[in-house]
């Protein structure tokens, strides 16, 4: 635990804050588990809030121009106002539900590189600048989109890279404002028809939404395009469906409309 100062207006030493996690590693829609430890400075002051709050660096697009930018999609009140005497310490047990189309920072046992998700502890002092501490945490799949991943590898897909765009999956149902785009080159047998496929979860309490976005490669003189479809994944089900001939079936379907394969 790495404690925040927090300097209050006057310039003396103020309150320090820390964040524990019981379970820093979980998976979407589960539960991540800590405490907020708040040590008084040199003198007394009012706490107005403690705050925790959900963030993730995200792609965003600006025109015909993309930068990267610090998105916050959930926010959790921990404690109001009260008065933090000098010296003291208190602790603050939190509980916070992490969406369940919260993006994957970790796949086949391994962190995605430039995708992360972070718990900001936010202590809002009255007279001063807010002290944010944040945290991050490992969002590993459910066993539903490892199973799905596991298809696509048995299919001969390789994993290429993962990243988070803002904004939405036409047609699709979804609660946050970003998703989150898992990329795979094809295997020799779809080369021919498609440059690179990205996977995205859209998940739910019971089942999710497995949305494909192919890139395809153009026939003749015509250019390539890309083609979106996706399919629902039940929860109850999915250990036990062929999911490699599923699919296999609808990846076939896919290249060869209005494309060669």
């Amino acid at each position: 635990m790495v404690f925040k100062k927090l300097l209050q207006a006057a310039g003396v030493g103020g309150p320090e804050v820390g964040t524990v996690l019981h379970n820093a590693d979980v998976q979407p829609g589960g539960v991540v588990r800590g405490e907020v430890v708040i040590v008084g400075g040199k003198a007394d002051a009012e706490i107005n809030k403690v705050t925790l709050a959900l963030r993730s660096r995200v792609e965003a697009e600006s025109g015909d121009h993309e930068h990267r930018e610090n998105l916050e999609y959930a926010r959790f009140p921990l404690a109001g106002a009260f008065r933090l005497d000098d010296g003291a310490r208190y602790s603050l047990p939190f509980e916070f539900p992490i969406p369940w189309e919260a993006p994957l920072t970790h796949l086949y046992g391994r962190p995605l590189i430039g995708t992360t998700v972070g718990i900001a502890t936010e202590l809002e002092v009255a007279r001063a600048v807010d002290a944010t501490d944040l945290d991050p945490i490992a969002v590993h799949p459910l066993p539903a989109q490892e199973r799905v991943l596991a298809a696509f590898g048995a299919l001969g897909f390789r994993f290429h890279s993962a990243d988070l765009e803002k904004g939405r999956i036409w047609g699709i149902e979804q609660r946050l404002p970003f998703y989150q785009e898992i990329e795979f080159y094809p295997p020799a047998k779809y080369s021919s028809a498609i440059r690179e496929l990205e996977v995205t979860f859209v998940a739910a309490p019971k089942s999710m939404s497995v949305v494909l976005e192919l890139d395809k490669r153009g026939a003749g003189y015509t250019g390539g395009h890309d083609e979106l479809c996706h399919f629902t994944v039940d929860y109850a089900s999915a250990e036990s469906t062929n999911w490699e001939q599923r699919i296999e079936g609808l990846l076939t379907k896919l290249c060869r409309r209005k494309g060669r394969f």
